[in-house]
C-alpha cells in the first residue's frame, strides 16, 4: 500500500512529486520526512509490482529508486522508467561503485547517492537533477541562452533537451547523456577531462578508478554513431578526457 498526499494543492501552488521505491519501510519513512519537510509532494512504493502501479497513476518529476530490490530490480526498472516518460532517476545504492550501479547508469539514471546517504547532499542531487531535467522553475529569469546547436547536420535543442538526428528523427537522451553532449560542444577540438565532466553533469567529483564517464561516453558514442560507416564523432584523448570532433554549422 502507498501513501500520496493531494490535499490542499492547487494548481497555482502544485508541489513537486517524488516517487520513493524501497523495500525498507523504516528507510521510506525516513526519506518521506525528509522530503515533505522540503515541500515535496511524496509517494511511496516497496516493489517492482507497486512502483508501476503508482507510476501509472501520477505524473511525477522525480523516482528515487533502490537498485537492490527483491524480485525486479532497479536495473531493469530503470529501463522501464526511461522507455516511458523523461522522469528524473536517483538511484539508491549500497554497493558503491559497482558494476551495477554502471550498469544503472547505462541504462539512463541521472544521478546515484550510496547508501547510508548524507540529507544535504541527497536534497542537492535532487534539485540538481529536476534542474536538469527543466522541471524547476528557472530562478534566474530573463536568461538569453542559444535555443539550438547545430552540427554535422545534428540539431540539439537547448531548451526542450531533445536531439535530432541529421535525418531529422528524434534521437532520446537521458539528461546525463544531453549534459554530455553540451557540455562537449561549448568547445568542440577541444579535450574536457574527465573531472570537469563529472562536475558538469553529476555535480560531484569523480572519484578514483569511476567509470562513470566512461560509460555515459560510450552510451552517447551509440547513439552519434548508429552505423560502423560514420566516422567516430567522440574521441578519447589519453591523460586528457574527451573531444567531440564536429564543427558548429
Amino acid at each position: 500500500m502507498y501513501l500520496l498526499e493531494s490535499i490542499g494543492d492547487t494548481p497555482a501552488t502544485m508541489k513537486q512529486k517524488i516517487l520513493v521505491v524501497d523495500d525498507e519501510p523504516e528507510l521510506r519513512q525516513v526519506l518521506r520526512a525528509t522530503l515533505e519537510k522540503e515541500n515535496y509532494h511524496v509517494a511511496e512504493a516497496g516493489d517492482a509490482e507497486e512502483m508501476r502501479c503508482v507510476f501509472s497513476n501520477e505524473d511525477f518529476d522525480l523516482v528515487i529508486l533502490d537498485l537492490m530490490l527483491p524480485g525486479e530490480d532497479g536495473l531493469s526498472l530503470t529501463r522501464y522508467l526511461k522507455e516511458r516518460s523523461d522522469v528524473g532517476v536517483i538511484i539508491l545504492t549500497g554497493k558503491g561503485e559497482s558494476v551495477d550501479l554502471i550498469i544503472g547508469l547505462e541504462m539512463g539514471a541521472d544521478d546515484y547517492v550510496a547508501k547510508p546517504y548524507n540529507r544535504r547532499e541527497l536534497l542537492a542531487r535532487i534539485k540538481s537533477v529536476m534542474r536538469r531535467s527543466n522541471r524547476q522553475s528557472d530562478a534566474a529569469g530573463g536568461e538569453n541562452l542559444k535555443s539550438q546547436v547545430v552540427f554535422s547536420g545534428w540539431s540539439l535543442d537547448l531548451p526542450h533537451h531533445k536531439l535530432a538526428a541529421p535525418d531529422g528523427s528524434d534521437v532520446p537522451l537521458t539528461m546525463a547523456e544531453f549534459q554530455l553532449l553540451r557540455v562537449l560542444l561549448e568547445t568542440p577540438g577541444q579535450p574536457v577531462g574527465r573531472d570537469k565532466l563529472s562536475l558538469k553533469i553529476f555535480n560531484k567529483e569523480l572519484k578514483e578508478n569511476s567509470r562513470n564517464i566512461d560509460a555515459l561516453v560510450r552510451r552517447l558514442r551509440q547513439k552519434l554513431e548508429m552505423d560502423d560507416s560514420q566516422p567516430q564523432m567522440i574521441k578519447s584523448v589519453r591523460g586528457s578526457g574527451y573531444t567531440i570532433l564536429t564543427t558548429l554549422d
